[in-house]
């Protein structure tokens, strides 16, 4: 919940049904609760992660959050391919945002088809003011990262 109210997101689950299993966190509906046990390695929908005391979302959490109401940045094409690269994101790379334009505000980054492509921070005022080739969002997570990690045989 903390994370999703860094996203300026109004969004809430039932704590019964979210299950911390080695500080990894699952959302479980009602039946399958019943029947997991208690040693299980992956059940229902996977949320994130608390590493050293600080919490790594995933991309199922990501795109519930994309679906509330939370800061959010959607970006062109050209955009949205670099960021999925892990680059930051260009004010002239940007067609709208919703929520927060403030600095320091965490925001999502969706494609022009409402596909959450990760998040990241606010690094400028995105009210006015900042020339076309400044960044304006820093990527913090984005769906490339998983083939980036990829180790080649």
């Amino acid at each position: 919940m903390k994370f999703a109210s860094q996203l300026g997101a109004r969004f809430a689950l039932n704590a019964e049904f979210v299950v911390n299993r080695d500080g990894r966190y699952f959302l479980l509906n009602e039946a399958l609760r019943k029947v997991v046990c208690k040693g299980f390695y992956y059940a229902g929908t996977y949320l994130g992660k608390v590493k050293n005391g600080k919490f790594f979302p995933s991309f199922n959490l990501l795109a519930m959050l994309a679906k509330s109401d939370a800061n959010k940045v959607i970006v062109d094409r050209q955009a949205a391919w670099l960021f999925t690269c892990g680059r930051d994101i260009f004010k002239k790379g940007i067609v709208a945002v919703y929520g927060s334009r403030k600095k320091g505000a965490h925001t999502l980054v969706l494609n022009e088809f409402g596909e959450c492509l990760g998040f990241g921070r606010i690094v400028c005022s995105l009210d006015g003011g900042i020339r076309d080739a400044e960044v304006v969002v820093k990527n913090i997570l984005d769906v490339g990262d998983f083939l980036r990690r990829e180790v080649y045989v």
